[in-house]
């Protein structure tokens, strides 16, 4: 099994708390923190894929950049979604664990347990 990788905001409650919780249970992620290192569109389409979601599932719809690059529009295709998530990261819904093949979303925090049984 591959090293857990979490794409991390410092500034974020929830991944704070993912982070806090796999130290806890003695696991020290190699850490991303994806807004000063946005990951490309390969990186994205491969944690959707892990995510086991469409790219619009990755999108946070709260944030301005959502809004003014009108990425409501159901016309967007997956392309154009992750294009956007690559330009602007901080559209990327956070915290991610990547272990292995999987991953998961820690919203709530705990979901990032999901991955340590395997």
């Amino acid at each position: 099994m591959s090293d857990p990788v979490l794409y991390h905001n410092p500034r974020c409650s929830k991944s704070r708390g993912a982070l806090e919780l796999l130290q806890q249970h003695g696991v020290a992620p190699t850490v991303v923190r994806y807004l000063d290192t946005p990951p490309d569109v390969a990186t994205l389409r491969r944690l959707v894929d892990a995510l086991g979601i469409a790219p619009r599932e990755l999108l946070r719809r709260g944030e301005t950049a959502y809004r003014e690059l009108g990425l409501a529009d159901p016309s967007l295709d997956d392309d154009a979604l992750l294009a956007a998530m690559a330009e602007h990261p901080s559209l990327i819904e956070r915290p991610i664990l990547v272990r292995g093949p999987r991953a998961v979303i820690g919203r709530p925090p705990e979901r990032v347990l999901e991955l340590l049984d395997e």
